[in-house]
């Protein structure tokens, strides 16, 4: 217990370590007429009287609860105030922070797990969204390989926003930019030619999906295709060539945006 009998009072210092309240905060509450102490020093210093320090307790009482020092005021100093209401009505604000605080902690957790695990879904969700013929260790493999590059935290960005449905339309995505890609190789489209340059920029924007594609990037991406055994098994099983074709229509249209495809590099 606070006692302050003797010597007339306890000093800022005093209220304020054994109060918790800070010499700062005990000053600016003197200062808006919050609470003043009743009593002064032959110095001039500031003494707290037993009625100053219940009327403390209340103020910090009251603090704990949330509510603003206007609003401490009235329930303290206004008869006519509702407490009851006010407490009420505080407690409500309360639970709607803690509401918003436990979505905030539960999308901190879904963003931590997706820069370890990339993908947020079950095995079973991947095979329905990916078909049968996905891999559901290919994210842990990624993960390893690139897990400490600036795409890996931008894709894990974004796939802690994203749930099925949201994947399942990338995945439709990608598997009709692959499907345009091996139809207009069929139709004999030209690297360099109108239509060619259009798939290069939807599959730069769909790929996009994952983390920003730049164009050199994709040049990067158009060599990898060709020269990686499992992504070249990948697009020429879709359609024998296409591998390297892409890479070709990929170079064409990077020269018409001034880039060397033999000295592009990934940035």
């Amino acid at each position: 217990m606070l006692d302050a009998t003797d010597n007339g009072g306890l000093t800022v210092g005093q209220v304020s370590t054994r109060l918790g309240v800070t010499v700062r905060a005990l000053h600016h509450w003197d200062d808006i007429g919050l609470v003043r102490p009743s009593s002064r020093t032959a110095a001039g210093y500031r003494l707290y009287t037993t009625g100053d320090l219940e009327r403390l307790h209340r103020v910090v009482a009251y603090r704990e609860t949330g509510l603003g020092l206007d609003r401490i005021r009235a329930v303290l100093d206004d008869s006519a105030t509702d407490v009851p209401g006010a407490l009420r009505a505080q407690r409500a604000q309360v639970t709607e922070r803690i509401e918003r605080l436990q979505q905030l902690a539960a999308g901190l957790d879904r963003m931590a797990e997706a820069h370890e695990r990339g993908l947020l879904l079950t095995v079973e969700q991947q095979t329905e969204v990916f078909g049968p013929g996905w891999d559901p260790d290919s994210p842990a493999r990624a993960r390893s390989r690139y897990g400490d590059t600036t795409q890996w935290r931008q894709y894990a960005e974004l796939s802690a926003t994203r749930g099925p449905d949201e994947w399942a339309a990338v995945a439709d995505a990608v598997a009709g930019i692959d499907r345009a890609l091996a139809d207009a190789m069929d139709a004999g489209v030209e690297p360099g030619g109108r239509e060619a340059n259009q798939l290069v920029e939807r599959h730069r924007d769909v790929f996009s999906s994952y983390f920003p594609l730049t164009r050199q990037m994709q040049v990067c991406l158009g060599r990898m295709y060709e020269a990686d055994a499992g992504f070249a098994a990948h697009y020429n099983g879709i359609r024998a060539g296409l591998a390297s074709w892409f890479r070709r229509i990929v170079d064409a249209s990077a020269r018409a945006h001034g880039i060397d495809p033999d000295t592009a590099t990934w940035q």
